[in-house]
């Protein structure tokens, strides 16, 4: 008997909901780092880690704002038309999860980016530290060795 095939594969219908459902509530390190390349408009990125965290390194362009303080800061920092990307630690923390959920309840449009900060570190992109802007290797189990795009 399949492992894979002992539970039925969803219905085409359902799957193309299911699945356009999930790319409307996240997006990836790739994605968050060509619209931060391009400079797009309207997407703020927030990483929501502690203040030690971020100090540690972040993305650089990000806004700090931990997650307990989305309710009472989000006004002063965050537009409302701004299109939020949270991120925390990354697939092993749900911080970024328990952020996007106070920014949609703040009426905030948002997406959460799967791979957190440990997989923006691993793609190779740069990272913000107190001794300055810091370049990455890349991971090659998680993109192509070259740093170009897996394009998938």
């Amino acid at each position: 008997m399949s492992a894979v095939l002992s539970t039925a594969p969803a219905a085409r219908d359902l799957a193309i909901a299911h699945f356009a459902a999930k790319l409307s509530y996240e997006t990836d390190v790739s994605d968050v780092h060509a619209d931060l390349e391009a400079g797009t408009p309207g997407v703020v990125v927030v990483d929501t880690r502690s203040l030690e965290a971020w100090e540690q390194g972040h993305i650089p362009g990000a806004v700090h704002l931990p997650t307990a303080e989305i309710p009472a800061r989000a006004a002063e920092l965050i537009g409302p038309d701004q299109v939020v990307v949270t991120y925390c630690w990354g697939p092993g923390c749900n911080g970024s999860t328990r952020a996007a959920l106070a920014f949609a309840r703040l009426g905030h449009p948002v997406k959460e980016m799967i791979g957190g900060y440990e997989y923006w570190v691993r793609e190779g992109f740069p990272t913000r530290t107190p001794l300055g802007l810091r370049h990455n290797s890349v991971d090659p189990l998680t993109a192509p060795a070259s740093g170009a795009s897996c394009a998938c």
